[in-house]
């Protein structure tokens, strides 16, 4: 299996490529309040947001560092529901999901390996607050760890991230007293 192999303080990672759409240069990325500390803020990709998910600030509690070889990382939500029933439908009809995608803001993210999969093996530590991190291979550099990325998102942050439906569209603008007669219009 191909990977996509990136460094958090010395220490490497394994992402999939299957899971990966795009590998982004570094680019600004718009801040939001409200959302986790790893949660970076949003980029533009061709017209649309995409949220940003700081691996450094994730797993060592820091941002990451602007380096030459800090990379966005375009992957598939894949903890996403595949598809979901729509209310008033048949029993058992579904309907596609929009493709929902996250950006990982990842250092020193510049080179692929390839590992087979039978070399991955648990690491013997149970690390329930950080369920994205999967098993580990071995080779001549040391330990590598696979970062399952369906794992990244539990549920609360996937909700904050992409609310169904989408909290501007459920808000109401509250109605200004006279402004139909100011614009000449009846209300």
């Amino acid at each position: 299996m191909l990977f996509l192999v990136f460094e958090l303080d010395g220490e490497r990672y394994a992402l999939d490529a299957r899971e990966i759409v795009r590998v982004l240069p570094l680019q600004p990325v718009r801040a939001f309040a409200g959302t986790p500390p790893y949660i970076a803020g949003v980029i533009d990709h061709e017209g649309a947001p995409v949220p940003v998910v700081d691996m450094a600030m994730l797993a060592l509690g820091r941002p990451a560092r602007a380096l030459m070889s800090t990379r966005l990382v375009l992957v598939n939500d894949g903890g996403a529901a595949a598809s979901t029933t729509v209310a008033g439908s048949a029993p058992g009809a579904a309907t596609a999901m929009p493709l929902r995608r996250i950006a990982l803001l990842l250092e020193c993210a510049t080179r692929t390996q390839t590992l087979a999969a039978e070399a991955f093996a648990e690491g013997g530590i149970a690390t329930p607050e950080a369920r994205w991190l999967g098993p580990v291979a071995s080779d001549a550099h040391g330990f590598v760890q696979w970062v399952k990325v369906e794992q990244l998102l539990d549920e609360r942050v996937r909700a904050l991230l992409f609310p169904d439906p989408p909290t501007w569209r459920t808000q109401s603008v509250p109605e200004v007293p006279g402004a139909g007669a100011a614009t000449g219009r009846a209300p």
